[in-house]
């Protein structure tokens, strides 16, 4: 099915690998692989969260800092360091498998679980968690992933970092006891083709960053440079003309150190501030992205979460009322939707309602990744493309691992992760992929 309404041309389905090379199951003989134990340690996430409260509420940054009271729960400070656990399963084998638990930037906003804090959380892994899984069969992901992602905890449900790290741990264990990557897991499981080729990746630079976004541009990076707009007054300007002007600078570079044919998609995240200046009126914001896309040309644009609405339903309605704004007036600027677009269940109701262009489907925010692996199928099946995201407080290990499931899954583009000097985000994701298509080749082969 083609995708509804934007296109970008130079972006198509990734194309998928011919059936012939489907997952071979482990050789009959060698017998079952059980996890043996679990061993969990907290340690470092990719970035920082963030108290998107705290900010809009008009805290000013010092440097990279932002000193006075935060607002939301759970925090001790407005910006402080992300932390992970990662938990670890010992198969009966010897081999280890293992997953990162970590949550987003801005946590607890729009829908999200609150803030994931390592030591809350690390008792019930080396516990309670150790207990479910020593001894269980892991020659299959699914079963087990939807029993994890379903799971409670003292009359709740597991929050979602957890959910997301465990869930990696298991689907790296069902690759390694079959003797096959992860991928090949994901496509046997869910009825999936391989793509052929690696996917395009957005790279999440500091928008301040001139020579990170200059080393993209070098690299050729599909789509660029997503930043983060998240104050109006400051990012976007009272009448919009920061946001152009930084978006016109960027055009402008790419012009003076790039190929000549290189044509990057234009990516800009807002976090609502968009709707902030013009409000409730489509028209007028209509008309700024339309100038916005002029200042942009000849790239396509990408505009995520132009409004942070009060609740999925009114997210759902703004978007839907700005795309067929956009459509109407031949503006040609898709629109992505990243807030209240955090569960399954929310990325199918925005597919359903055709409300846009594209979703970010936000790894750490879907809780298992097996849903993460539900939602891009439900999402192309709808038409609707996506970006498989996340966020740069992940890790190394919940990249690589989200890298194997686009390839499964065929999103339209992946988000550069972990942290935010893409160089590294691209090395791990890229050569995860080019590596993972090397040895279903070279089996493809034998």
């Amino acid at each position: 099915m083609r995708e509804r309404g934007f296109n970008l041309d130079f972006l198509p389905s990734p194309a998928p690998r011919e059936r012939g090379d489907r997952p071979r199951k482990r050789p009959v003989g060698e017998g079952q692989v059980n996890i043996a134990d679990v061993i969990a340690v907290a340690g470092r996430a990719g970035f920082f969260n963030r108290d998107l409260a705290a900010v809009k509420s008009g805290a000013k940054a010092d440097g990279f800092a932002y000193p006075g009271p935060p607002l939301s729960p759970g925090f001790t400070h407005i910006v402080q360091p992300g932390r992970a656990i990662s938990v670890m399963l010992v198969l009966d084998d010897g081999q280890v498998a293992f997953g990162d638990c970590m949550d987003v930037i801005l946590s607890g906003v729009a829908g999200r679980d609150p803030l994931f804090r390592a030591e809350d959380h690390l008792a019930f892994v080396q516990t309670t968690l150790r207990d479910r899984l020593r001894g269980r069969p892991i020659d299959h992901f699914r079963p087990l992933a939807e029993e994890i992602d379903r799971g409670e905890h003292q009359g709740k449900p597991l929050h979602t970092a957890l959910r997301y790290g465990i869930t990696q741990a298991l689907l790296h264990a069902a690759a390694l006891a079959n003797r096959c990557t992860m991928a090949e897991i994901v496509a046997r499981e869910y009825g999936s083709d391989i793509a052929a080729a690696p996917l395009p990746i957005l790279a999440s630079c500091h928008k301040e960053d001139v020579q990170m976004i200059d080393r993209m541009i070098l690299k050729r990076v599909e789509l660029l440079p997503h930043a983060s707009f998240q104050q109006v007054e400051r990012d976007i300007g009272l009448k919009g003309e920061k946001l152009i002007a930084y978006a016109e600078g960027i055009v402008r570079r790419i012009r003076a150190i790039g190929d000549p044919d290189y044509r990057p998609v234009i990516h800009l995240d807002v976090y609502g501030t968009i709707g902030e200046l013009f409000g409730n009126d489509t028209a007028a914001i209509t008309r700024y992205l339309g100038e916005l896309k002029t200042a942009v040309e000849p790239h396509e644009l990408l505009v995520e979460s132009f409004v942070i609405a009060p609740s999925r339903a009114a997210q759902i309605e703004r978007f839907g009322a700005l795309r067929a704004a956009l459509r109407n007036g031949g503006h040609g600027v898709g629109i992505i939707v990243d807030e209240w677009c955090n569960t399954l269940d929310d990325i199918k109701a925005f597919a359903d309602a055709g409300a846009a262009d594209y979703a970010q489907i936000k790894t750490p925010d879907l809780g298992g990744i097996n849903n993460t692996i539900e939602a891009v199928l439900y999402a192309r099946e709808k038409g609707m493309g996506c970006c498989l995201g996340g966020s740069g407080n992940e890790t190394d290990q919940s990249a690589r691992i989200t890298a194997q499931i686009g390839l499964a899954t065929r999103p339209s583009f992946l988000l550069s992760k972990p942290g935010f000097g893409g160089d590294e985000a691209l090395m791990i994701q890229m050569n995860e992929m080019l590596r993972t298509l090397a040895l279903i080749e070279a089996r493809g082969r034998a």
